[in-house]
Parts: structure tokens; sequence; C-alpha cells
């Protein structure tokens, strides 16, 4: 799967998340969610707010996007019919169980990557296909036309000299077409991307570099390696890498069924198969299964859980204090801008 980019308004929100990575709920009761420095962000951007008053507040915006994106391809030319469903779901954290420490679990899902138990509550709650309502105009359109139809629309994918190491690219609204405009008539200049923060950014890049090379963390994932080995599963370095690895799996078979993006896929020929119901794809969750049980007793073994969080929560904590006064500014302006 490729991101088109983060919503600006949860631009800093997401990197606190980054830095968190997801990390499990550890024996002693830490989680993620206790994240220092994601607690310190979370406020300027409505964190504080009810899961019903987000529920809200993210349809009312999906809609006024929805629209305005249809005034901005009109604009272009092309038909356009406001999708709402566009852009995902958001679930209620009672919707979901998310239990990676627990045996049962990873029995049944592994990572939750291949057997994802938010795809199952999206087939509970949606209890049909999905239609796009633009799928009949832009099937109507020649093929060169529908490209110039995605393009308008999203704008034209990053090169590979745009793209990092790990797939991801600095977003800008300004190439993501139609909807990035949308989103930035919406929520205005998101003050992550300013340069007034430039050096915050580099700042908060290099403390999740610095996390992954402490020696704390360096030495809890060389005796979780250790034991992986003796398990049956060498090769690994970090932990990360093992849930990686079946993410990197998944997005080839992805990529070997849709292409780069660049030309649009017949989905309803009949020489195509969706990689989800591929054999391939239920042979990658039974590995999945297998490689994060012998992950889950390498963890158990080494108390990885509790051991990474504290590790990552103290030099979170040091950023804060040694970032103070940057990190309140930040916060004032995103305050200012919401």
């Amino acid at each position: 799967m490729r991101s088109t980019g983060p919503l600006a308004a949860l631009a800093a929100t997401a990197l606190a998340a980054t830095l968190v990575g997801c990390s499990p709920a550890s024996d002693e009761g830490l989680s993620y969610e206790d994240s220092p420095l994601s607690t310190y962000l979370a406020s300027a951007y409505g964190g504080d707010m009810s899961q019903e008053e987000q529920q809200k507040q993210y349809e009312e915006r999906q809609r006024e996007q929805e629209e305005l994106m249809a005034e901005c391809m009109a604009k272009e030319g092309f038909e356009y019919t406001p999708n709402t469903a566009n852009g995902g779901m958001v679930f209620s954290g009672d919707d979901i169980v998310w239990e990676p420490e627990k045996k049962d679990w990873v029995e049944k899902y592994g990572y939750g990557i291949v057997n994802s138990p938010y795809s199952e509550e999206m087939g509970e709650q949606t209890g049909e296909e999905y239609v796009d309502p633009n799928q009949e105009y832009i099937e109507s359109l020649s093929e060169s036309e529908q490209t110039a139809f995605y393009e308008t629309a999203y704008g034209v994918g990053p090169t590979e000299e745009e793209m990092s190491e790990d797939g991801s690219y600095e977003y800008s609204w300004e190439s993501a077409g139609c909807q990035g405009w949308a989103q930035h008539e919406l929520e205005g200049d998101d003050p992550w991307q300013s340069d007034e923060f430039a050096d915050l950014r580099d700042k908060m890049n290099e403390l999740y570099t610095s996390t992954q090379d402490s020696p704390e963390l360096k030495e809890l994932n060389a005796a979780w390696a250790s034991c992986m080995d003796d398990a049956g599963e060498p090769g690994f370095s970090a932990q990360l890498e093992a849930q990686q690895s079946i993410s990197d799996e998944q997005s080839a078979l992805y990529d070997a069924a849709y292409g780069d993006g660049s030309t649009p896929v017949d989905t309803e020929s009949p020489d195509f198969v969706d990689p989800n119901e591929s054999p391939e794809m239920a042979a990658l969750g039974e590995r999945e299964i297998e490689l994060a049980l012998a992950d889950l007793e390498c963890r158990t073994k080494t108390s990885y859980a509790d051991e990474s969080l504290k590790i990552q929560f103290a030099l979170e904590e040091k950023f804060i204090a040694d970032n103070k006064a940057d990190l309140e500014a930040f916060k004032a302006a995103a305050e200012q801008n919401s």
C-alpha cells in the first residue's frame, strides 16, 4: 500500500506515533499510548476530544473536502461525485481488540497484517461490497483520460529520487492534485511543515534514529535476536525487522497485482487475481502467524515490550526537556491553526 501523504492536521500526531511505532502494551501495563511526546502533542490536534467528537469531526471534514474536490475537478473538466467513503473509516477503541502480547490473539492474527482484526471489523460494518460512485464515469474514459483523471484528482506520484529508502516521501499539498487543494482549503497551512519548525522536525527525526541506535535498545535487540536464532528464525538483528518482513512481502504481492500505480489496472479482467484472495497471500498469512509466535515467545523471554518502552520514554522525556521552548511554540501555532 502507498501513502498519498498524511492529512496536514494530523502531521504532528502521526510523527509522534511514528516515534512510538506499534509498540505493544507491556506486562507491567506500559503502552505506546503513554508516550510522553505523543501525549504532549496530542492536545494540539484534538487528541483530547472524545471518540464521538472525533468521529463527528472526521465525517464533517470528509464531506466538506469531497465537495471541494468535486468543485476543483469540475474546473479541470472532469466529473466527480463526492465520495464520503473515500479516506477510510474510524473505529472506536471498543470495536477492535488488539492484543499482540497474548498467544491466542497471535495464533489467530499473527502481527495483524494479513489477517487483520481491522479487516474483520470493516467487513462486519460494511455488510456489502464497496462501490466507488465515480467508477462508472472513470470506466467511460479512455486510458489516457483515466490517467489524466487520477493525476488531476490526486497528483502525480513521487519519483524514485523523491522517495526515501523506506518508501516515504515529503508530502506537499501543491503536488497532490484536487485532493491536496481541498485539504489545504479546509485546514490551511500546516505549521508542522513551515520553515519556522524545520529545526524541530530535524531534531525529532534524529530522536527516532537515536532511539533505534541507543546502546540500551541494541543490547535488548541482541538478546531477542539470539532467542530467535535458537527458535529457528535467524536473520533478524532487531525485533521490528520480523514484522517488517511480513509487511514487505505483502507489499510485493500488491505491487505484482497492481503495478506501480502509473497505469490503471483492469480489476474486472478475467486475468486479474485479487492479491488478497491469492494462494500466495494465504501462505503469507500462515507464515506470519508462525513467525509472530516465535517472536512473541522471544519478546516474553526478554521482557521486550516493557524494556523497549522504558528506553523510548526516557529519551522522549529528555527530548521534551531539551526542546521545551520550540515544542511550546509549535503547540501554540497548531492550536491557533486548528
